[in-house]
C-alpha cells in the first residue's frame, strides 16, 4: 500500500462503517437490501453525518467571516502603508503586521476554507470505495468495512438503471450506458450549479462594500467560476454514487447559507440592511448580528428606512437656535 493510501484507509472504513450502517438500517425497516435506491439513501446519510459533525466548525468559520469583515479597514490602512514598496524587507514586514493582526483579533483568510478541506479526505475516501467495487468484486475481497458479499450486492445495485459505481467516463456497459451518460450530465449539473449558486448568493448578499474592494475578493470571484468548472471537468471520473454525495453535500451547504444570510448576515452587507428593516416593519429592535444585543443605530437606521419607503420625510435640524 503506498503513502497515500495508507493515509485513506482510515477514511474510507470509517466511510463505508457509516454507509453499511444506514444500508442495515434501512434494510431492518423493510428496504431492500439490494435496491439501488437503499444505497443512495445510505450516501445521503453519509452525507448527513458528515456535516453534522461540520456544524462546530461552520460556527467557527462564520465567526472568523465576521472577524475578516472587521479587519477591511485596518487592511486597507496597511496596504496603503505599503504601497508602491516591493522590496524584501517591507514584503516580510507587512506579512508580519497582517499576521500580528489576524492573531489579535482570532481569525485567518484560510477559514473559510476549513470546511472544505476537512470534507476532502472523506470525498476521497468515497470516491476510492466506489471506484474499487467492481475490482474487489473480481477480486473476491471486500472494499474498506464491506464484505464481499456487500460489495457484489453494491455493484448490482442501480437507480433510472444506471449502476451507482459507474462513471461517465467509464460506463456501466450494455445496455445500461445511456442511463449512466444521461444520469451523470444532470448530476454533474446539478453539482457544479448548486456550488456556484452557493458561492454567488454570499458574494450578492453577505459581503460587505469594503470587502467586496478588497484583493482577497477579487480572488474570490475567480474561485467562484473556477471551481465549479473544476469539479464538473472532474465530475465525468466520478462514480455516480460520488456525484450523488456532493450533489447533496451542495444543497446542504445551500440551505445553510440561506440560513446565515438572513439570520446572522455579515455587518454591512446588503442582507444585514434587509433583516434590520425587517424587524423594523415588524416593531422590533434591531439586533447586533456580532453580539446578539440590540443595536441602536441600526434599529433608528432601518426605522428611517422604512418610513422613507413610505412617504417623504422632511429634514430636520438638529439643536436649532431660536431667534
Amino acid at each position: 500500500m503506498d503513502f497515500f493510501g495508507t493515509i485513506m484507509a482510515p477514511f474510507k472504513w470509517l466511510v463505508s462503517i457509516i454507509m453499511i450502517g444506514f444500508h442495515d438500517g434501512l434494510s431492518a425497516i423493510g428496504m431492500p437490501a439490494a435496491n439501488g435506491w437503499t444505497w443512495t439513501l445510505s450516501i445521503i446519510g453519509l452525507v448527513l453525518v458528515i456535516r453534522a459533525a461540520l456544524i462546530p466548525v461552520f460556527v467557527k468559520q462564520i465567526k472568523a467571516q465576521r472577524g475578516m469583515q472587521l479587519l477591511q479597514p485596518d487592511l486597507k490602512k496597511l496596504q496603503d502603508k505599503y504601497k508602491g514598496k516591493t522590496d524584501q524587507l517591507s514584503r516580510q514586514a507587512m506579512a508580519q503586521e497582517q499576521m500580528a493582526m489576524y492573531k489579535k483579533h482570532g481569525t485567518n483568510p484560510f477559514s473559510a476554507c476549513l470546511p472544505m478541506l476537512i470534507q476532502m479526505p472523506f470525498f476521497f475516501a468515497l470516491f476510492q470505495v466506489l471506484s474499487g467495487i467492481s475490482a474487489a468484486k473480481d477480486q473476491g475481497a471486500g472494499i474498506g468495512a464491506m464484505s464481499h458479499e456487500q460489495v457484489v450486492e453494491f455493484d448490482a445495485s442501480s437507480i433510472f438503471g444506471a449502476p451507482l459505481s459507474a462513471s461517465l467516463l467509464h460506463g456501466g456497459g450494455g445496455g445500461g450506458q445511456v442511463a449512466v451518460v444521461v444520469l451523470s450530465i444532470v448530476m454533474i449539473l446539478a453539482m457544479t450549479a448548486s456550488q456556484f449558486i452557493t458561492q454567488k448568493q454570499i458574494m450578492a448578499k453577505n459581503m460587505s462594500e469594503e470587502a467586496m474592494a478588497s484583493p482577497f475578493m477579487r480572488q474570490q470571484k475567480m474561485m467562484l467560476y473556477i471551481l465549479p468548472l473544476v469539479f464538473g471537468v472532474g465530475g465525468i471520473n466520478f462514480p455516480i454514487g460520488v456525484l450523488i454525495y456532493w450533489t447533496t453535500t451542495n444543497l446542504w451547504t445551500m440551505g445553510q447559507q440561506f440560513f446565515v444570510i438572513r439570520r446572522m448576515p455579515t455587518p454591512g452587507s446588503p442582507a444585514a440592511k434587509a433583516l434590520a428593516e425587517r424587524r423594523a416593519a415588524k416593531g422590533l429592535p434591531a439586533l447586533s448580528v456580532l453580539t446578539g444585543k440590540r443595536d441602536e443605530e441600526a434599529d433608528a437606521a432601518a426605522a428611517a428606512a422604512v418610513e422613507i419607503k413610505g412617504q417623504r420625510v422632511q429634514p430636520q435640524r438638529k439643536n436649532r437656535k431660536k431667534k
